[in-house]
């Protein structure tokens, strides 16, 4: 009983911050290892699920036929359409100082002049009020220091600061310009005094993890299946990135120590010549949508060849397993033959795979008796992923 009750209430608080919140101000997934898995090509129709936008932007470059963004918070479509009209109508270095620096001096006259026509009522409803994020001048209160997960990375920052030493090596591991140097720095000056009670309180607490857009079930799955929890789960995460991958094109990470990308260190979507080619006609390409995946799919009723599902079937799985099943229902109806689908999961071997019962013909199946894995490819991209913080990431082929 009291388990229940205790999941009602996260459910609860969960929705409430989705319904009424900006949660991503950038995606959380690496595209670079997501088109490895994808092999898009000109035939392709992909669908994703929104979050920030960055990552169907990042597909279109590969220019498949079509990408359908689909999000059922429409926050997340706004910030989208943001993009969409500023790959439109603005010069590159306007551009990038919205969405690479996060503020831009003159936002509200080229927001009002230039992008808000070509929002949909709600987004320009949003962004009437929350373009204020991108007007401060200070570079420590940027676009990328709000939102629900901005907000999150704010709280770090006072983190290190009250530390002056932690700053100072954290600024350092940064600018580092060499693997070695990465790990001098965070085992010497970092490791020690990051982890202590206070950070590993804040870690183990929901309401953190739901401000990161982790609800209370992929929270529970971590706990359950690492040794540490959910503070030694971030802690091996976060070794295994400031420690194995180079920091210096690492664009997820930095972004939220710095609250600014560079020129150098950015999302493709921010390099000059990538902003072209979407200006001139790659962006084109994109359709948003603002609902679920399965009222996406029984209303417009695409042949989709690529599905990126993300990590929303370890909620939606928990929270609604019928609603998983429509979902999976609608998404054999549309896939293309051979269609290829990635997701990933707090847990390396999500339950739902072998619980999850699809309707079919003859008789219910299993979702795991749908799909063709790839265990090799996955784990070989995973340790190539510069985000590096799901326990599982998956790879497959609808089965025929």
């Amino acid at each position: 009983m009291l388990n229940t009750l205790t999941n009602r209430v996260n459910e609860s608080v969960f929705n409430a911050l989705y319904a009424r919140s900006l949660i991503y101000n950038t995606c959380w997934e690496d595209p670079a290892v997501d088109r490895q898995a994808l092999n898009i090509n000109g035939d392709d129709t992909i669908l994703v699920i929104t979050s920030a936008g960055c990552n169907a932007l990042d597909y279109a470059l590969a220019g498949p036929r079509r990408v359908h963004a689909v999000d059922a918070n429409p926050r997340q479509t706004a910030l989208l359409e943001l993009k969409l009209a500023g790959i439109r109508h603005l010069e590159f270095e306007d551009f990038f100082a919205l969405f690479g620096q996060g503020r831009h001096p003159r936002f509200e006259e080229l927001y009002r002049d230039t992008l808000r026509r070509d929002l949909s009522p709600f987004a320009q409803q949003f962004w009437d009020d929350a373009g204020q994020w991108f007007n401060r001048r200070n570079p420590r209160n940027t676009f990328y220091f709000h939102s629900l997960s901005g907000r999150v990375a704010v709280l770090f920052r006072h983190y290190v600061d009250l530390q002056p030493q932690l700053r100072c090596a954290v600024d350092d591991l940064v600018d580092a310009k060499s693997l070695d140097q990465q790990r001098e720095i965070y085992d010497s000056r970092i490791a020690p005094r990051m982890w202590g009670p206070s950070m590993n309180w804040a870690l183990s607490r929901q309401i953190t993890m739901s401000m990161l857009g982790v609800p209370a079930p992929q929270h529970d799955e971590v706990r359950k299946q690492h040794t540490g929890g959910v503070p030694g789960f971030v802690r091996d995460a976060i070794e295994y990135v400031f420690r194995c991958l180079p920091l210096w094109s690492n664009y997820f990470w930095r972004v939220y120590v710095r609250g600014a990308y560079t020129r150098d260190c950015c999302p493709e979507y921010l390099k000059p010549d990538n902003f072209l080619a979407l200006k001139t006609g790659l962006a084109d390409r994109i359709t948003h949508h603002t609902c679920t995946v399965t009222e996406m799919l029984q209303g417009v009723r695409p042949r989709i060849s690529k599905f990126v599902l993300l990590d929303h079937m370890d909620w939606l799985g928990s929270f609604r397993p019928d609603a998983l099943r429509e979902e999976w229902a609608a998404l054999l109806e549309c896939a293309a033959p051979g269609a290829r689908t990635i997701f990933r999961s707090a847990h390396a071997q999500p339950a739902y795979l072998d619980t999850l019962t699809v309707p079919g013909t003859g008789r219910n199946r299993n979702l795991r008796e749908l799909l063709s894995f790839h265990p090799e490819l996955a784990t070989r991209l995973t340790q190539a992923d510069r985000v590096h913080t799901y326990a599982g990431f998956h790879i497959a082929d609808i089965r025929s």
